[in-house]
């Protein structure tokens, strides 16, 4: 784990945060993917705002425990529903993406409530547009037979909730 992820007392767990960040890896998510929109969410109000920037408050949302079991949660109902393993009609609904389904939606905003209004708004916006990493997992779950219904809002829901946190820091 690169040093710089990681600050005495702030790591609830650096097992699971290191099994996290692999789980996202292994979906094709890096934390530069998700900085990249929590930079495109911030820097139109923060002018001179790095991409390493965002790269540290993106960090700082996964070393939270809540956001860990999320990931983990949802990359598994992924997986699973990926293997046909959930029961009928929820293997259904998660495979393809049901729209009316919000269950993905509501583990997503129990990230984005850690954050405030701020992370609010902006995981309304990304999930409505889904830009860069998360058209990506959007797309590619219904062109390649991968199953993203879960985490494309969890890494939605990650880039709010760094976008809040960099505009608590930066504007508050």
């Amino acid at each position: 784990m690169d040093s710089r992820h990681y600050r005495k007392g702030r790591m609830d767990n650096p097992t699971n945060y290191t099994i996290a960040i692999n789980k996202l890896r292994e979906r094709g998510v890096e934390v530069e993917d998700i900085a990249k929109i929590t930079h495109e969410l911030q820097t139109k109000y923060i002018k001179d705002l790095t991409l390493e920037v965002c790269i540290e408050h993106v960090t700082r949302v996964i070393l939270k425990r809540e956001v860990q079991h999320a990931i983990f949660v949802a990359i598994d109902l992924d997986v699973l529903a990926e293997k046909k393993m959930l029961s009928e009609p929820l293997q259904s609904i998660v495979e393809s993406d049901l729209g009316l389904f919000g269950v993905d939606e509501i583990l997503a905003l129990s990230v984005v409530n850690v954050y405030g209004s701020i992370g609010m708004t902006n995981f309304g916006y990304v999930d409505k547009l889904k830009p860069g990493i998360i058209g990506h997992l959007d797309n590619e779950g219904k062109s390649e037979g991968r199953v993203n219904t879960f985490l494309d809002d969890i890494v939605g829901a990650i880039a709010a909730s760094a976008s809040s946190s960099v505009a608590h820091n930066y504007l508050g």
